[in-house]
C-alpha cells in the first residue's frame, strides 16, 4: 500500500520560529515524530509531530490503534507550518502536538508547550471557550466520521495511559489529550 506523505520536514523547520522566552529543556526534550494514519480519504498517510518524547511510546500505540480501526485523521503537520497560530492550525484541521503557547484566554502555559499534549481533528472536535466554538463554525456532532466519543477505544486508550481528554472538561475541548510529565 502506497503512503501518501503530508510532512517531510527535518526537525529544525518542524519547530519553527519558537518564542525566544520558552526554556532550552522544554526544547531539548522534543523530538519529530512520523505517524502513519488514515484519513478521510481512506488511504494511508504520513505526517509529523513534534513531541515531548516522553510521549513517543504512547503516541506509537495510540496511532497503532487509530491505523487499526482506520480512524480518520485529516492531517498531522507541524504547528510551525501554520506560524505557530493555533487558530490557524484548527481552521486547516490539523492534528497537532508541540506548541509553545498559552491556554486561551490565560497567562497560564499551555500542555502544548512542553509537547505533551494533542489536539485531534479540531473541526470535529471542537473546543468550547465562553460560549464559543474553536476553530469558527465547528460543532460538536457525534454522527460525523473523526469526531471523539468519551466510549471510543481511542479515548478509553489514552485514558488508559494515564492522559486526560477535554472532553470530560466543563468547558468541553473534544479535540484535547494531555498528559502530566
Amino acid at each position: 500500500m502506497s503512503i501518501i506523505i503530508d510532512s517531510a520536514l527535518n526537525f529544525s523547520k518542524a519547530l519553527g520560529k519558537v518564542s525566544s522566552d520558552c526554556p532550552a529543556e522544554i526544547l531539548h526534550a522534543l523530538i519529530l515524530k512520523e505517524v502513519e494514519y488514515f484519513s478521510f480519504d481512506e488511504k494511508l498517510h504520513r505526517g509529523q509531530l513534534v513531541i515531548n518524547q516522553s510521549a513517543e511510546k504512547d503516541l506509537e500505540e495510540i496511532f497503532e490503534l487509530m491505523r487499526k480501526i482506520k480512524f480518520p485523521i485529516a492531517q498531522a503537520i507541524p504547528i510551525s507550518q501554520y506560524q505557530n497560530d493555533d487558530l490557524q492550525s484548527m481552521e486547516a484541521n490539523n492534528t497537532s502536538a508541540f506548541n509553545y503557547r498559552m491556554i486561551l484566554n490565560t497567562n497560564q502555559l499551555s500542555q502544548h508547550a512542553y509537547g505533551i499534549a494533542l489536539d485531534i481533528n479540531p473541526r470535529e472536535n471542537p473546543y468550547l471557550s465562553e460560549g464559543v466554538w474553536y476553530p469558527r463554525e465547528a460543532k460538536y456532532n457525534p454522527e460525523i466520521i473523526g469526531t471523539l466519543l468519551a466510549e471510543d477505544e481511542i479515548v478509553k486508550k489514552f485514558k488508559e495511559l494515564g492522559w486526560i481528554w477535554g472532553g470530560d472538561w466543563e468547558e468541553k475541548d473534544y479535540q484535547h489529550f494531555s498528559k502530566k510529565l
